[in-house]
C-alpha cells in the first residue's frame, strides 16, 4: 500500500487508489506531521509531547501513544492486532 501526504495546510493522506484517509484530531496531525518531518529518524516521546502541549498534561505520554495507536489504524487498516506496524515504527524512545 503507498501512502501520500500533504503536508502544506492541514495535514491530509491519500491511499493508494487517491481515497483520504481520516486521520482523526489536529493533535494526531501534529504526531504525523512531525514524524513526517523527521524524514524516519527517531523521534522521542518526549519531543512530541514538548510539540504538542505548553503544559503537558500528566497523561502526555499515554495520550501521544493513543494518537499513534489511531494513526497506524488509520494508516494501515489491514495490518492485524499486535502485529508490527511498517509505517509509523516504535524505535527505541519513541517512533519513526
Amino acid at each position: 500500500m503507498e501512502i501520500v501526504f500533504g503536508v502544506l495546510g492541514p495535514v491530509v493522506a491519500w491511499d493508494d487508489e487517491g481515497g483520504p484517509i481520516a486521520l482523526k484530531g489536529p493533535r494526531h496531525r501534529a504526531v504525523l506531521a512531525r514524524l513526517i518531518i523527521a524524514r524516519r529518524r527517531v523521534v522521542p516521546v518526549s519531543v512530541l509531547v514538548e510539540d504538542l502541549w505548553t503544559v503537558p498534561p500528566p497523561d502526555a505520554v499515554g495520550a501521544v501513544r493513543t494518537f499513534v495507536a489511531a494513526l497506524r489504524r488509520a494508516l494501515e487498516p489491514g495490518r492485524p492486532p499486535r502485529a508490527p506496524a511498517r509505517l509509523l515504527v516504535t524505535e527505541g524512545p519513541g517512533y519513526a
